[in-house]
């Protein structure tokens, strides 16, 4: 099995990065090699000092320059033959890579795949009931048996939990910072690989958690409404199609597990 990048760009999120870091490495198995690579958007909360003490791939920018910044950086200096860009609030599951990376690999021009989750706009959002985050590795341990029926191909995969080959890469380039800091460039992303002809699927058989928008807590709702309706006009203005229509993710979503 070949090796997996996994980026995980962080501002000021050591309280995530740590539980996030710890679930890579206890729900990845050894017969999956991968590499985390962190990157950096000038944290002062000891983020640095902390992937030094766990001997982490670390990437740091001068200053926060955003998501899709952060991506292409971490995708700048990655080895693996498959680039997982994984959104510091995600906390992995059991067999959630290895699942993926079937799916990943179940067809010549499958290039991106994703989880489900307790948290996402469209069809990748599960209604999903539990306790606290030992039940819900308990219920995921339980959903995630790999099953090519629960495969699903689609129009978007979300960047809070994105693998795809590097062949897709090579082909489509990196993320579009004019979304910085954040919203659309995955959706911007997806639109690309596809009009390249690769295949997008969401994996039923994968579920992870996700907090949810932790790097915008702190934004002004106004402030981030006018920055979600920026983007989106990006969008428009760049391939003359509302996203919003395209990505089929007003009205999908909410399957139960």
């Amino acid at each position: 099995m070949t090796l997996t990048s996994i980026i995980i760009p962080t501002y000021n999120g050591l309280s995530l990065l740590k539980p996030c870091v710890e679930a890579i490495r206890t729900y990845t198995g050894e017969s999956t090699p991968y590499e985390i690579i962190v990157v950096d958007n000038g944290s002062t909360d000891g983020s640095a000092e902390f992937c030094a003490r766990e001997r982490i791939r670390f990437v740091r920018l001068p200053e926060n320059r955003g998501f899709p910044a952060a991506c292409n950086a971490g995708l700048r200096v990655a080895c693996g033959d498959e680039l997982l860009l994984l959104n510091n609030d995600v906390t992995v599951t059991s067999r959630w890579l290895e699942n993926m990376w079937a799916a990943l690999y179940s067809a010549e021009h499958v290039g991106i795949v994703g989880p489900v989750t307790n948290y996402a706009s469209g069809i990748q959002q599960v209604q999903i009931e539990f306790r606290d985050m030992a039940h819900f590795q308990e219920l995921a341990a339980a959903s995630n048996v790999s099953d090519a029926s629960r495969w699903k191909e689609v129009r978007r995969i979300v960047g809070l939990c994105m693998l795809m080959k590097r062949s897709v890469l090579n082909a489509a380039g990196w993320l579009d910072e004019a979304y910085s800091p954040g919203h659309y460039e995955d959706d911007d992303y997806c639109y690309r690989a596809r009009l390249l002809g690769f295949r997008l699927l969401v994996c039923g058989d994968v579920l992870v958690h996700h907090q949810g928008s932790a790097s915008f807590q702190k934004t002004d709702p106004i402030e981030w409404k006018q920055l979600l309706e920026r983007n989106r006009s990006i969008f428009i203005n760049k391939w003359h199609v509302d996203p919003l229509e395209y990505m089929d993710i007003s009205d999908e979503g909410g399957n139960k597990i």
